[in-house]
């Protein structure tokens, strides 16, 4: 993923400034929200404010027609991940491949692609807009995540949910280099994923995964799914093979490709440089949404 500019996010947190003044008379139900106190303390994540002020939560992004199916669907970010166990997995047509979902749960698991398939399934023909300013429409099938968190029971801490991520955004010569399992994105203790997960230091002696964050709000979403397929065809390892999010509301870099495993948090500051994913980590904003 190449660094676009950041001008219409900061026009955005302009006019939610200059609207946030206007808005907050009478908005009794604002002030004990955990992500409202945090847009007035710190300015970040204007652009939630706006919509989560303006917009119901169950309401749906658009979506289309199989004949408005984009003809070329453009790869957005990484497309052939070095890791060698991903690419172990790939020569097996992942047969072997688990996702494992856990932390403040109840109920942690690990799901096959079979098993998620056996699952209720949604799909779903929506626009992908990337922050580079290109779209496409795509058609997309796989398992809600709600599904599966409701399956794992949340913990009362729980908030947020962080997807640990295949492909190396950093130091792929060091996971060349080093075959130990806690380097890998899956079967990692909580402590290795925190530092290996977005770690902006690039020293090689650690690869930097690509991870991501969301909260409970837009994992309950309806559109939120695990995808598996798309177009009708098993997904393509450039589009994120076997599993990627696809978080209709939000921009692409949100949508994380090659998920290995999701780990349920109180924060996600432990995580990287503490902003909530890879782009986060370099200066985009955590909530992305459109």
């Amino acid at each position: 993923m190449s660094n676009p500019p950041l001008d219409r996010r900061a026009l955005l947190k302009r006019t939610a400034a200059a609207a946030g003044a206007s808005l907050l008379a009478g908005c009794d139900r604002l002030s004990n929200a955990r992500w409202f106190r945090r847009t007035l303390e710190t300015g970040e994540d204007a652009n939630l404010f706006v919509q989560r002020l303006l917009l119901s939560p169950a309401k749906l992004a658009p979506e289309y027609s199989e004949a408005e199916i984009s003809p070329w669907f453009k790869p957005n970010g990484s497309t052939d991940p070095s890791d060698k166990s991903y690419k172990a997995m790939v020569k097996n047509n992942f047969a072997d491949w688990n996702m494992e979902l856990g932390g403040l749960v109840d109920n942690p698991a690990k799901f096959s692609l079979a098993d998620l398939r056996a699952m209720p399934a949604r799909t779903q023909i929506t626009r992908h807009d990337c922050v580079e300013g290109w779209t496409c429409i795509g058609k997309w099938t796989g398992v809600p995540l709600s599904e599966l968190l409701k399956q794992a029971g949340l913990k009362p801490q729980a908030r947020y949910i962080v997807f640990h991520c295949a492909d190396i955004m950093e130091g792929a010569g060091a996971a060349d280099d080093d075959d130990d399992e806690e380097n890998k994105p899956e079967g990692r203790s909580a402590s290795n994923a925190e530092s290996s997960s977005g770690d902006s230091a690039g020293s090689g002696t650690k690869p930097v995964y690509y991870y991501e964050s969301i909260d409970l709000e837009d994992a309950f979403h309806a559109q939120t799914i695990l995808a598996y397929e798309m177009n009708g065809a098993p997904l393509p390892i450039q589009h994120g093979a076997p599993l990627r999010l696809r978080l209709e509301r939000a921009l692409g870099y949100k949508m994380a490709k090659y998920v290995m495993r999701i780990q349920v948090v109180d924060d996600y500051k432990r995580f990287g440089n503490g902003k909530g994913g890879y782009w986060e980590d370099r200066g985009y904003d955590w909530y992305a949404g459109i």
